[in-house]
């Protein structure tokens, strides 16, 4: 089968639709279950490309949570300690395997934007995934390969309606893309870039320690940037995406959006938010909203008007400025990388901020000088990879 005929496009109103192959080729995937749409697709693809590259780059399994055709996770498949099993709802599930240890760390990074996510994985969907995804508000799954178990349980969500893609693992894309803008299309080379150990071999600054959990780290961020749309900043911790700042005008916007997520990542750690009881029953996303919302700068309305009693079983102290400030000093050794040059130092001061260690960027800005000073004066690594990742 070479064509799939869609709902409708991006939005309701944009119809015909489908997917195609140009060159009368059959399509590289099977749709297993339900009907997946445009995005879905889109998400799905991009998806793909992000989690096979992971793997090929670290030897590890990965996951993505992907919304709007961007990640809002990315990760590949370490341990996971007790502290993050409880952050991600996960400390109930018993011992998980790798791949199950990747998407509970690419769900968890940002688990507001990963409501209602599409979930690319690098191998084969196991029972592990299936079990965790089954409670997820989520909308389909792209993988090379499901074992029976797992997709029956898959096809129980949404009423029967998830989307589950499989695909095949060993399709290779022409090496030419084309897209329409207005009637026009445009023609380019693939980005075909392998990022490796090697990719981080040029270290401008002072600090040239550079180990191998943050050379993982930095491909992490390099890769799931690869994949977002542009401009982006993303920082990695421990094998996963802890904050991306995509499709920003600016890059210091990036870097902020970005470094608040990072923030809220270890702020969910906290011993304050760690303590939070809440009442009997309810629901995931109601909670995960009670928690950006206790982290949150507005918090002290919520508690003044009484909301608090209809999401905690005690009324939570307010987590102050101070005491937040004094766990984020704790947070260290972050990788961040950019989808191009920092322009100006003020990227890397907020960058500090948020517990970052080593940096990847490409270089080429005619202050190169100041943001390697600015490195320099906090004890950074920075490494110039020397090639943009523009992602449109």
């Amino acid at each position: 089968m070479n064509e799939l005929e869609l709902k409708y496009g991006c939005n309701p109103n944009q119809k015909p639709s489908r997917i195609f192959m140009e060159n009368g080729k059959d399509l590289p995937i099977t749709v297993l279950n339900g009907k997946p749409g445009y995005i879905n697709f889109m998400d799905a693809f991009n998806g793909w490309q992000l989690v096979k590259e992971l793997k090929k780059a670290t030897g590890l399994p990965a996951a993505t949570s992907f919304k709007h055709v961007s990640p809002a996770g990315a990760a590949v498949g370490l341990p996971l300690t007790d502290t993050l099993k409880k952050i991600y709802w996960v400390d109930d599930l018993g011992e998980l395997s790798p791949l199950a240890c990747a998407y509970a760390r690419a769900r968890g990074a940002d688990r507001m934007s990963s409501y209602g996510d599409f979930v690319a994985l690098s191998d084969k969907c196991d029972v592990d995934t299936a079990k965790m995804l089954q409670r997820e508000v989520s909308d389909g799954i792209i993988a090379p390969g499901y074992d029976d178990e797992a997709l029956e349980i898959l096809k129980s969500k949404k009423k029967g309606n998830y989307a589950v893609i499989q695909i095949d693992e060993n399709y290779i894309p022409e090496q030419i893309e084309r897209k329409q803008v207005f009637g026009i299309t445009f023609e380019q080379g693939r980005n075909e870039l392998k990022i490796d150990d090697e990719f981080f071999g040029n270290i401008v600054t002072d600090n040239k320690d550079l180990p191998d959990s943050a050379k993982i780290d930095l491909a992490i961020a390099m890769i799931t940037l690869k994949y977002t749309q542009s401009n982006s900043v993303a920082y990695a911790c421990g094998g996963q995406a802890i904050g991306i700042g995509a499709g920003q005008q600016s890059r210091i916007h990036c870097t902020r959006l970005a470094g608040t997520k990072a923030d809220n990542w270890w702020l969910r750690q906290s011993p304050q938010v760690l303590g939070l009881q809440f009442v009997d029953g309810i629901r995931r996303p109601d909670r995960d909203n009670a928690i950006d919302n206790y982290i949150g700068e507005d918090y002290m309305d919520v508690l003044a008007e009484g909301a608090w009693q209809n999401i905690f079983k005690v009324k939570p102290e307010v987590f102050t400025k101070e005491e937040k400030r004094a766990w984020l000093d704790k947070l260290t050794d972050v990788s961040l990388g950019s989808d191009a040059f920092f322009p100006f130092g003020d990227n890397i001061e907020r960058a500090h901020r948020s517990g970052v260690k080593y940096v990847a960027e490409p270089g080429g800005s005619i202050r190169d000088d100041n943001v390697i000073e600015t490195c320099n004066k906090y004890g950074m690594v920075m490494a110039f990879t020397g090639i943009r990742l523009f992602h449109h």
